[in-house]
């Protein structure tokens, strides 16, 4: 079943995916991008694109359709605790494993294993409890989670406040001559492809702060990346945009790669305040074995010690 909504526009000369989330209850700006780009809102009868700008008097009807319900069951599936108490859990995510349940992937998620775990926090709904932030599926690492609403609220602003620290490895190809940098560019869903994202004018704003650990051979290169700002697939985009994708990574990396289990990127540090006790909280976390055999054959190849 589909949900009709009509309106007339009264504030005109803004975008129509602007309008959209000012007149349309509980739609984000990416939904009605997304709605748009299906194809599903029309001005005057008509389909436009999202950066329209709209007119006093059009008449704007958008067809919102019903989601995929699914039941989120709690799944008996071994995860890697690093920290837990009353309010917070620190989790090891492995590659492979997706952290909440989508219409793609219903079960078997980060959230599945959690939820058999302990009971967890509520303001994200049905599909993302205790979800504060998210990583990739291939990407391995630190995840805060928070147990309770109150936690959660907390947790949400120290990202909104960019006053956390997340703290990633990744290996590139090339060389980076820089030996630290940052990259400020804007990211958005790609224009050419939806899977994917990439820097856009009118995307959001997205700064990335890279380190040089390690270099082999001018083939590839072992940084540091620390989000100022947490987008998705930031650190991914961001390294492909200065000419350095990421190895292994089936989306954004070229062809000839190096085999792994999808993109060479870890969560190795997180740092947050606790909720309860205001106690400053900070956690490591080592590379997975096949990341850790990756940058040991690279050594080995260049005579590095």
């Amino acid at each position: 079943m589909k949900d009709t909504v009509t309106y007339t526009v009264t504030k005109g000369s803004v975008r129509l995916d602007k309008s959209l989330t000012d007149n349309v209850d509980d739609l984000s700006r990416s939904r009605a991008k997304s709605l748009i780009e299906d194809g599903l809102v029309l001005v005057d009868g008509q389909k436009k694109k999202a950066k329209y700008d709209v007119k006093d008097g059009e008449v704007i009807q958008v067809t919102i359709p019903e989601p995929e319900t699914m039941n989120v069951e709690p799944e008996n599936i071994d995860i890697d605790i690093v920290y837990e108490d009353d309010d917070v859990i620190v989790v090891n995510k492995p590659q492979g494993m997706v952290v909440h349940p989508s219409p793609g992937h219903p079960d078997h998620t980060l959230v599945n294993a959690l939820l058999y775990h302990s009971p967890l926090s509520t303001i994200n709904g049905t599909y993302r409890p205790g979800i504060v932030h998210r990583i990739d599926k291939d990407t391995s690492g630190l995840l805060m989670v928070a147990k309770n609403n109150y936690a959660h609220e907390s947790l949400s602003k120290q990202l909104k406040d960019k006053s956390n620290i997340r703290e990633y490895i990744a290996l590139v190809h090339g060389n980076i001559k820089e030996n630290s940098g940052v990259i400020n560019a804007p990211i958005g869903r790609s224009k050419k492809d939806r899977k994917k994202q990439a820097i856009v004018d009118d995307g959001k704003n997205a700064v990335t702060h890279f380190k040089v650990l390690e270099r082999f051979g001018g083939e590839y290169t072992l940084v540091s990346c620390v989000l100022e700002t947490g987008r998705t697939h930031q650190i991914r985009v961001h390294m492909k945009y200065i000419g350095h994708p990421l190895a292994g990574d089936p989306l954004y990396g070229p062809k000839n790669t190096l085999k792994g289990n999808g993109q060479f990127l870890h969560a190795k540090k997180l740092g947050f305040v606790h909720p309860k006790t205001n106690e400053q909280m900070i956690f490591e976390t080592p590379l997975p074995e096949i990341f850790e055999q990756t940058i040991t054959k690279l050594r080995n190849k260049y005579n590095q010690k």
